[in-house]
């Protein structure tokens, strides 16, 4: 499970990286550019999603314990 965490948050990196090449700072929210900016956003939200999943199965693992 742990390195399919780490996976899809290095997918989720690279998604980033993709999406600022390609926004267009003069156009924020036109066209390509916004869908730039919400790609970034989602992708930001989908590593705050894995890293509560990666720190719930860390208390799950220490509370077995």
């Amino acid at each position: 499970m742990k390195i399919l965490i780490y996976t899809l948050m290095g997918l989720a990196v690279a998604l980033i990286i993709f999406n600022v090449t390609l926004l267009d700072f003069n156009n924020l929210f036109e066209g390509n550019s916004f869908a730039a900016a919400v790609g970034i956003v989602l992708s930001l939200c989908a590593i705050c999603a894995l890293l509560i999943l990666k720190i719930s199965k860390n208390i799950e693992e220490k509370s077995r314990n």
